[in-house]
């Protein structure tokens, strides 16, 4: 579909420039610094977008309303985001797009689309549901975006994802919309979309994963299970296990995870779970993963699994995975966990690797990724009038630090390094724009 450029006035002022904004000499006052030094003090700003540290700079790649190769627009709320080599020193972008049934009009389409456009559903208005996923491919030599192209159409608030070893990004809609009159099909799913595939992928919707408020995902490469988050104040933490590696389509088994003795993890009223101590938990099967009543996380509880605080953001590491809990813990401020499945035997250990106990060190943890360190980055997610969003490193010791801080009044989302570990892609989620930050990410030693 061909159409005219439009320009777009957010009202944000300085934020209409374009390229690579340096640090201003002037760091961010003592008060505002972390107790662990990380990549050290903020720098501000000029251009009132985001602070980094000294050495870092970035650039904004890509942004709502710009035109893509496809003749649609960039949508806005852009969320959970994958990077994928793609050869010749260029990634692929696969970005969701957390937008609902009545956000039209941040979506991609300025007007109608062929009754044989590939979207998985559409609304009573016979337009395609406006959530789904752009691709993006971004040369890391020349630092520009040569094309980009909606790669997902038809669904609904795609949250967050995963990477697959095989090269595809998870989308996960947070959305149990039943079919009716407003929508044609059931949602609650997960689609899978080839970091590779040129234009919109066939909308497939992987039923044998579970229907319920998906977050976020991560596969373990060695034995291709894929571990799913669920953001809901009463979530479980779930696990699928193929039929065929590498081929969810073909089905599997999808499970809970118990620990025994400890039925709810979000520590809000006691101490249930404690730092620095290993949990052996059990997985239960779930059955009628599709649950038309949108109760596999109270059928599930009811035979045992424990219950998380909004599980969010979660990522493979080396040989374990981290997930969010945004409010979880005593002070509600976000916890992390982490899972180290067995391996030849051995049973799973869980851990409580973080717990917030100050806003001001960490506050609502949502996406998450692990750094080339070995470091956590974690994008916070407040729900303040005022936000005060940053991205948060944590280390290996479950120390937290800053390494930078939101000027404007969004969420930070998406967050993932090029495969050579040498770009840092991020999201702001309102309207979106995505950044790809570069600087001397060997200042913080590996792990």
């Amino acid at each position: 579909m061909q159409i005219s450029r439009r320009s777009f006035n957010f009202g944000l002022g300085s934020l209409a420039f374009a390229g690579i904004a340096e640090r201003a000499c002037a760091q961010i006052p003592p008060a505002a610094r972390s107790e662990v030094p990380g990549y050290g003090a903020l720098v501000r700003d000029p251009n009132n977008l985001i602070d980094l540290p000294k050495g870092f700079s970035y650039r904004v790649i890509s942004r709502f309303g710009n035109i893509m190769d496809d003749g649609f627009l960039v949508p806005s709320a852009g969320d959970g985001m994958g990077a994928f080599a793609a050869g010749k020193g260029k990634v692929a972008l696969v970005r969701n797009h957390e937008l609902n049934i009545r956000d039209g009009r941040f979506g991609p389409f300025t007007g109608k689309v062929a009754e044989d456009f590939a979207a998985y559903d559409r609304g009573k208005d016979g337009m395609p549901l406006p959530g789904g996923t752009t691709t993006l491919i971004y040369d890391l030599k020349s630092q520009r975006v040569e094309k980009q192209w909606l790669s997902l159409s038809g669904t609904i608030r795609n949250c967050a994802g995963g990477i697959t070893p095989w090269g595809s990004w998870l989308t996960c809609e947070e959305n149990v919309t039943r079919a009716g009159e407003t929508v044609g099909k059931d949602h609650g799913y997960i689609f899978e979309v080839p970091s590779n595939h040129m234009g919109l992928v066939a909308p497939v919707p992987l039923k044998a994963m579970g229907r319920f408020n998906h977050e976020a995902a991560c596969v373990d490469p060695r034995t291709g299970i894929v571990y799913l988050t669920e953001d809901r104040d009463d979530s479980l933490l779930y696990r699928f296990l193929p039929d065929a590696k590498g081929e969810l389509a073909k089905g599997g088994r999808l499970e809970a995870l118990v620990l025994d003795g400890i039925g709810d993890s979000r520590n809000w009223s006691e101490a249930a779970v404690t730092r620095g101590k290993a949990y052996t938990p059990r997985w239960i099967a779930l059955d009628n993963p599709e649950a038309p009543e949108d109760d596999l996380r109270k059928r599930g509880a009811t035979k045992g699994a424990t219950l998380f605080a909004r599980g969010e953001g979660v990522w493979w590491g080396r040989d374990e995975l981290y997930f969010a809990c945004t409010d979880g813990g005593a002070a509600k401020y976000g916890q992390i966990y982490r899972l180290k499945p067995g391996v030849n035997g051995a049973a799973d250990q869980l851990d409580l690797f973080y717990e917030s106990t100050d806003a001001a060190a960490y506050n609502y943890g949502d996406n998450l990724c692990v750094m080339p360190t070995g470091h956590l980055m974690v994008c916070e997610d407040q729900y303040t009038d005022i936000v005060d969003n940053h991205l948060r490193g944590i280390t290996p010791a479950g120390e937290a630090y800053v390494f930078a801080k939101s000027r404007v009044q969004t969420e930070f989302a998406g967050a993932c390094f090029s495969p050579d570990g040498s770009t840092f892609f991020v999201n702001l989620m309102w309207p979106t724009m995505t950044l790809a930050i570069t600087g001397p990410w060997g200042r913080v030693k590996a792990s």
